[in-house]
């Protein structure tokens, strides 16, 4: 079965801070320095950003915080972004969801596109503020109108699942193409998905498949697996199990385990690759382990079953080599 996001990102994405900052040499640092002392508020941002990364000078997160603060002071939304980032991360500060809302806020009203999105994202998630999606959806919209790809995107996500706005699945896809052709990668799989469902668009599995290369070739796992369903069956591609196995490993070997059971069934049954039991097992056991629910259940069934047809040393190499991917699987996470 197809799958499509369905759930707002809740999670704070701690972007960068930014900033032009031209000062390399120590002459530059002690010129740019003097200018900041002297109340420039360019200067202070610059020198904040400079602290902050270790450019120029040591890194240093509380000298970072303390002269953003004064660029702040003086109304620079640069810095006032920059400084609710620093509350949010508790970067040279103790962490303080509501003084970077407070920030946040500060930056937003100037116009400031980052802060919008990252306020929504407060709003959405209910740190620092009271929960309020539409307070959310309206600070969304204000980053997505300026061209924000991560507000557009969430945009999509609320009118798609009706979260601080009426649910309307033709507005979804709107937003998910401004900021799919923007590159987001979550967006196209997600545009990929309303093709494929016939959502707010005609249904158009060529299109979905469109879209989902797009996110997979950008490494989104769910992309990856959905573009293998899409091979698998012949949706809007030629029937190809071979490419189907290629898109499954993609997505398995990022931990998906709708993949890795796939890649199971396919190594079982020997459709796209050299017919393998003891492989099977091996990913049919990491499926099982990493699902829950009715998907654990027959995911785990497949496993036995397959476990069933091997030789007690053939299972002990399965389970060796389910230890053994999981384990790289970790270290790559690190």
């Amino acid at each position: 079965m197809v799958r499509y996001l369905l759930c707002v990102v809740v999670a704070v994405l701690l972007m960068a801070l930014t900033g032009v900052v031209s000062a390399q040499t120590a002459q530059d640092v002690a010129a740019l320095r003097k200018r900041a002392e002297a109340g420039d508020a360019d200067a202070q941002f610059n020198l904040g950003v400079m602290y902050s990364d270790g450019r120029g000078v040591a890194q240093d997160a509380t000298q970072a915080v303390a002269w953003f603060r004064k660029a702040a002071d003086q109304g620079d939304a640069g810095a006032q972004f920059n400084l609710g980032l620093m509350y949010r991360g508790g970067r040279g500060v103790a962490q303080d969801d509501t003084q970077a809302v407070a920030w946040y806020r500060k930056a937003a009203n100037q116009g400031d596109a980052d802060a919008q999105f990252n306020l929504g994202v407060m709003y959405a998630d209910g740190r620092g503020v009271a929960q309020d999606d539409t307070q959310a959806v309206a600070w969304f919209r204000k980053a997505a109108d300026q061209g924000d790809a991560g507000a557009q995107k969430l945009l999509g996500v609320a009118y798609e699942i009706g979260r601080g706005v009426a649910q309307d699945d033709t507005q979804a896809v709107a937003w998910y193409r401004k900021a799919a052709n923007q590159g987001d990668a979550v967006a196209q799989f997600s545009l990929g998905a309303m093709y494929a469902d016939g959502r707010g668009v005609v249904q158009d599995d060529t299109q979905a498949v469109a879209w989902y290369r797009k996110a997979a070739n950008q490494g989104d796992a769910d992309a990856q697996f959905n573009l293998g369903l899409m091979y698998s069956d012949g949706r809007g591609v030629s029937q190809d199990d071979t490419q189907a196995v290629a898109w499954f490993r993609k997505a398995a070997d990022q931990g998906d385990a709708g993949a890795q059971y796939n890649l199971g069934v396919m190594y079982r049954g020997g459709r796209g690759v050299p017919q393998d039991e003891v492989l099977a097992y091996m990913w049919l056991n990491l499926a099982a382990a990493r699902s829950s629910g009715d998907n654990q259940k027959r995911r785990a069934e497949m496993r036995d079953k397959t476990s069933a047809s091997l030789t007690p040393q053939q299972r002990a190499d399965g389970q060796r080599m389910a230890r053994e991917w999981q384990a790289a699987f970790e270290k790559r996470k690190q």
